[in-house]
């Protein structure tokens, strides 16, 4: 009767023992939807975005004088981050989302005149040396590296 029980017991750490070390099945990576290319929350990006967008105004309204230093240098690089880090963030993530009506999408929500402003103030500021690429992460970086492609640094208003 002992010897039954421990090829019982055997048997169950042995297939515990299987179970725990095999090795997992990689998941299968979620495939674009041919829907409208977004989801059902996408009033609340589009409200984020501007929200993004009015920070990232503000922040290019601060006095010359405070960007190079300080709270206002802070301020001024961080929130023209992360409007430039959305902005790349969310147009390498919707066409993996939901394909090419994703990508289609969100490159017109990121196409309106108030970005073409902003685009345009931080090609002014880069000029100005008031900002560079390197201020940012790489994920802002990509795009802000996109847009000042082609500026000319004019003078240099932050040289330390």
């Amino acid at each position: 009767m002992k010897r039954a029980w421990f090829i019982v017991w055997a048997l169950v750490v042995y297939q515990v023992a299987a179970w725990a070390f095999a090795p997992q099945k990689p998941a299968e990576p979620a495939r674009p939807t041919d829907g409208p290319g977004y989801g059902t929350n996408e009033a609340i990006f589009v409200d984020g975005r501007a929200r993004t967008r009015r920070e990232a105004t503000l922040a290019f309204e601060i006095p010359y004088g405070s960007r190079c230093a300080g709270e206002g240098r802070k301020r001024f690089i961080g929130s023209v981050s992360g409007y430039y880090y959305r902005r790349q963030n969310e147009a390498e993530r919707y066409p993996e989302t939901f394909g090419r009506p994703g990508a289609d999408y969100i490159t017109k929500q990121w196409s309106t005149g108030e970005d073409k402003r902003l685009e345009r103030l931080t090609q002014e500021a880069y000029a100005q040396g008031y900002l560079q690429p390197s201020d940012f992460d790489d994920v802002a970086r990509k795009t802000v590296e996109a847009v000042v492609r082609g500026e000319r640094v004019t003078v240099r208003a932050c040289a330390n």
